[in-house]
């Protein structure tokens, strides 16, 4: 990109920070946030009185189902603590977002914390953001190619239809994934901190199910704990960048062009604002990741009014057309028939707008 255009979107977007901090939009919230903090730890007491008030009976599925949802729920919470979001104070942060994640979700903090803020730095860009990292998924077709085994190519052409199941183990893999994390040789903050807590939280569960009723029930609570999880997490996840363009790894993109291009919007109001956590705001918590959840809907006139002025696309759509296109773009990549990549000669260019889309209002 020139160096003109960089000068000037920086000059710009210096404006538009300016604007934010003077509308009080990177303000905390302190009562929004206690009020959630101080009602995870209430909704957790009443959800042990309830499974202990149930017994021994296959009940016991609903409050399953129930932990899942408070689970996911309190993990956003522990993603805008991360974020620091919550609290000026660095350090209070982090503790909340040990406690929260750790002691109450059972996922490592420093684990995620290390991953996500290096998805912050490059969304979608091959061989930085390790949300696209090579997996169970293939995300570019350099990926698809991988095997040459039939099954596993029919497999990777198909995997779109099987994402969304896939996800029923995502909170089995959140778990492992932390435990392998702070018991591994790998240099960790406060990893006996972290140790205990997952500790605690992992094997005190099954220890307080085996307490109220029989080993067979107890798997089936966890499994249906487990799953439902991993399915709320990858749900409210997956809209936000999967089938947005990607970046090559050479390609050099200013901030604004870096986060907004990459990034996915999600329409529905302060409902769909409750049901993924805020990050139905994925755009502008790209551009302001300090910034309270709250705000962020209040900010989103701004952003998309700013993007329209600097002629840099910006996406929204409904939760199920985002569903629908995260489906077709690992299809495509998977069959080879589409390119992921953000041109290079159209990322040079000022305006970087792509036919046939258009800045959106407010949902």
């Amino acid at each position: 990109m020139s160096t003109h255009h960089d000068q000037t979107t920086g000059s710009s977007f210096t404006a538009l920070t300016r604007q934010v901090h003077d509308l009080g939009l990177m303000r905390r919230r302190y009562a929004y946030y206690w009020t959630r903090l101080v009602g995870a730890v209430v909704a957790m007491a009443v959800w042990v009185l309830t499974v202990v008030w149930i017994g021994d009976s296959w009940w016991q599925l609903v409050p399953a189902a129930v932990l899942a949802v408070l689970m996911t729920q309190i993990a956003f919470l522990g993603h805008d603590a991360a974020h620091r979001q919550m609290f000026r104070s660095g350090r209070m942060n982090d503790w909340v977002s040990l406690v929260v994640a750790n002691l109450l979700v059972g996922i490592s903090y420093g684990w995620w914390q290390s991953k996500h803020t290096r998805h912050h730095g490059n969304p979608n860009k091959v061989g930085y953001d390790p949300d696209i990292a090579p997996g169970a998924l293939a995300f570019t077709p350099e990926q698809a190619q991988r095997s040459e085994q039939p099954l596993v190519r029919w497999l990777v052409a198909h995997q779109g239809w099987y994402f969304f199941p896939l996800l029923l183990l995502e909170g089995l893999s959140l778990h492992w994934e932390g435990i392998h994390r702070v018991a591994g040789r790998r240099r960790v903050d406060r990893r006996w901190v972290e140790l205990a807590f997952l500790t605690t939280r992992l094997a005190g569960l099954p220890v307080l199910l085996l307490l109220v009723m029989s080993p067979v029930k107890v798997v089936a609570v966890l499994a249906v704990q487990l799953a439902l999880f991993g399915l709320y997490m990858g749900l409210s996840f997956a809209p936000n960048h999967i089938g947005m363009p990607l970046v090559a790894p050479g390609l050099k993109l200013d901030f604004l062009n870096r986060q907004v291009l990459m990034s996915r919007n999600i329409s529905g109001g302060r409902w769909m604002s409750v049901l993924l956590g805020g990050l139905n705001h994925q755009t502008e918590h790209h551009l302001f990741p300090s910034m309270a959840r709250p705000h962020l809907r209040r900010v989103q006139p701004l952003v998309v009014a700013y993007c329209a002025a600097e002629g840099v696309r910006y996406t929204q759509t409904t939760l199920w057309t985002a569903y629908r296109d995260v489906i077709s773009h690992l299809n495509s990549v998977g069959l080879k028939d589409n390119d992921p990549f953000l041109c290079p000669l159209v990322a040079s260019r000022r305006a970087l707008q792509v036919t046939g889309v258009t800045s959106l209002p407010p949902g």
